[in-house]
């Protein structure tokens, strides 16, 4: 099985999936950042295909940056400008051929991750 990379984000602040989030994939090497992938959350707050195939899979140091600014505007959680999150950057490591899943748990004034299945 080759590997591929998935993720998905809730909004835990309003207990629902977080829709019409753009996130980019970057590799990363050394001080170097290649961006790889681009999308946007579905309704599900999921991608509608990995974000990184097993087509395109390569074991490495990757980032997610989950642009949230947007989100937290629309639904009124943001507060005065400027931000206190508006781009949150998640830096993992991906070192088997396998599913990695790296998620958000999203509210206004901060986040976690976790690797998931």
């Amino acid at each position: 099985m080759a590997g591929f990379l998935t993720t998905h984000i809730l909004d835990t602040a309003r207990g629902c999936p977080a829709a019409g989030i753009s996130i980019l994939l970057y590799r990363v090497n050394g001080n170097s950042h290649t961006k790889i992938a681009e999308t946007v959350t579905n309704s599900d707050g999921r991608t509608d295909t990995p974000i990184l195939p097993e087509s395109k899979f390569k074991t490495g140091t990757y980032e997610l940056i989950f642009q949230c600014g947007d989100y937290l505007r629309v639904t009124k959680q943001a507060g005065a400008d400027p931000l206190f999150l508006d781009q949150v950057p998640i830096r993992f490591r991906m070192t088997e051929d396998t599913h990695y899943h790296v998620p958000l748990l999203l509210s206004p004034y901060g986040y976690s991750t976790y690797r998931g299945s």
